[in-house]
């Protein structure tokens, strides 16, 4: 979350784009975004400088040659603010839109229609000098402020579209353990949040297939995926991705559940949080995926999009809303009976519905689940998550109590799962058991709550309390009254 200080800063540099004449609040998160972007080139810049200069090994600038005045920490020690203005503008911008002369590169693509709009120099200079105080140090504050200026849109939300917390994607992303071979996608990639944390698991946990010719060449050009109807967040999606050091991910500008989405069994690994709601063109909806689930709701036509994009033993971690887990109708019981009969159910991670506060407050889960064609599920795993890491309420502060870590432990572990009880935060419940129950995925449909009796003390014992309190204070009262006596007397 973005709070204190720093929102106060972010605040300011708002007021002054929207004092400058730029009030369309997505225009504002562009022009936010690209200057943003030139910042964090510079900061990349000099970290590899850095380094390079350290190890002793030669290095090559992104900025060549001339190109050096176009770095952030070069500009916005000019001389004069027209003078920076100029740089920006006719120097800067124009290097970033061609960083990738490929045309066929997700940057390219995404940022060719790109347009400077700060309309002086005068306001270039405030909004310059206050991202240059803004302390972004991590990929989590990086991820919040993108979060907090997409909840200055007075429209987000009306499509589902708000950012995934940082530690719940790192979670869903540990779960299913990207593997150097896999083909990656996010089909509502958003600011490409899944995409990144996969990026950076690879890279701890995988870091020796980078040095594999064959892999790095996956890496870069063949691993990630990613399709979204937004093109602002596509832009901030690539440029997120480059500045991760992933050269050229696969990000297009389409709507997945189309026709125009014709990918069939080509993924290996699909992490998601899709839209739960917003409106949708009935007709427009690929007709394979009506057959799995005749529906208009978003949240059933994605878990059906997943199967078929899927390759054969491919997995998925993706967000539902809970309505998906109980939901009657027929194209909800339709969709979970595909999902446990046809394929490998192998979890369901309940979570708290403060999760998305402020910006929403749905109660969601998490389905883990691989696909088979020929079912395996035998049993699902189910867990009852209670805390986070931070508080529920619309202010998210940090707290001691969070279950993430011991989700990640204990589904390591499966095994050991096998004879927890239905009392416990986690347990197995049986395909059986789960299709006699129509199918309903609710934790709470299967979890036993056990109710501590309370023994009340008898009326006599409370009155008999009462009346001795009642009693004391009656003392303490004309001890009062005799001291302020004597107060009196002595004046």
């Amino acid at each position: 979350m973005i709070t204190g200080e720093l929102r106060n800063k972010i605040d300011r540099i708002w007021e002054t784009f929207w004092t400058g004449g730029i009030t369309n609040p997505l225009d504002v998160i562009e022009q936010f975004t690209y200057l943003l972007f030139i910042k964090q080139l510079d900061d990349v810049e000099t970290t590899k400088e850095n380094e390079a200069n350290f190890l002793g090994v030669p290095f090559e600038s992104m900025f060549p040659g001339d190109c050096q005045k176009y770095r952030w920490s070069k500009f916005k020690n000019l001389g004069s603010a027209d003078e920076m203005y100029g740089v920006v503008q006719n120097g800067v911008f124009p290097f970033i839109k061609n960083l990738h002369q490929d045309g066929d590169s997700a940057y390219s693509k995404y940022m060719g229609d790109a347009i400077f709009k700060i309309p002086t120099a005068a306001m270039l200079t405030k909004i310059v000098d206050g991202i240059d105080k803004l302390e972004l140090g991590d990929e989590d504050s990086k991820g919040d402020l993108y979060e907090y200026l997409l909840s200055k849109v007075a429209t987000a939300g009306t499509n589902g579209q708000f950012r995934t917390p940082r530690h719940i994607i790192k979670m869903m992303v540990a779960l299913v353990k990207p593997q150097p071979d896999d083909i990656i996608i996010d089909p509502a990639m958003g600011s490409a949040g899944f995409l990144i944390e996969a990026q950076d698991y690879l890279r701890k946990n995988h870091g020796d297939m980078l040095l594999n010719a064959k892999l790095r060449e996956h890496f870069n050009n063949t691993m990630f995926y990613g399709n979204d109807m937004d093109r602002t967040m596509l832009r901030i999606g690539a440029m997120n991705m480059l500045l991760h050091g992933v050269d050229n991910p696969n990000i297009s500008y389409r709507d997945s559940l189309s026709e125009q989405n014709t990918d069939n069994e080509k993924y290996s690994l699909v992490l998601a949080n899709p839209p739960f709601k917003g409106s949708l063109d009935y007709e427009a909806v690929s007709a394979d995926l009506l057959k799995v689930t005749k529906t208009k709701k978003t949240e059933l036509l994605f878990l059906a999009l997943f199967l078929r994009i899927l390759k054969k033993g491919g997995r998925a971690a993706v967000i539902v809303p809970d309505g998906v887990l109980f939901g009657s109708s027929n194209a909800h019981k339709q969709i979970r009976k595909e999902i446990l009969e046809q394929n490998k159910l192998d979890a369901v991670i309940s979570m708290p519905s403060g999760v998305f506060k402020p910006y929403a407050g749905v109660s969601t889960a998490i389905l883990i689940f691989t696909k088979t064609g020929s079912g395996g599920t035998d049993q699902v795993w189910f867990y009852d998550m209670k805390a986070d890491g931070f508080s529920l309420d619309d202010k998210r502060q940090e707290i001691t109590e969070n279950d993430i870590p011991d989700i990640i432990k204990r589904y390591n572990c499966l095994e050991a799962e096998k004879d927890r009880k239905r009392t416990d935060k986690s347990f197995f419940v049986s395909k059986d058991e789960i299709i006699a129950n129509d199918y309903d995925l609710s934790i709470n449909k299967y979890k036993e709550v056990v109710y501590e009796k309370v023994e009340y003390e008898s009326t006599d014992v409370i009155i008999g309390r009462i009346e001795e309190i009642e009693s004391q204070i009656q003392n303490e009262l004309a001890e009062l009254k005799k001291l302020l006596n004597k107060t009196n007397s002595d004046l």
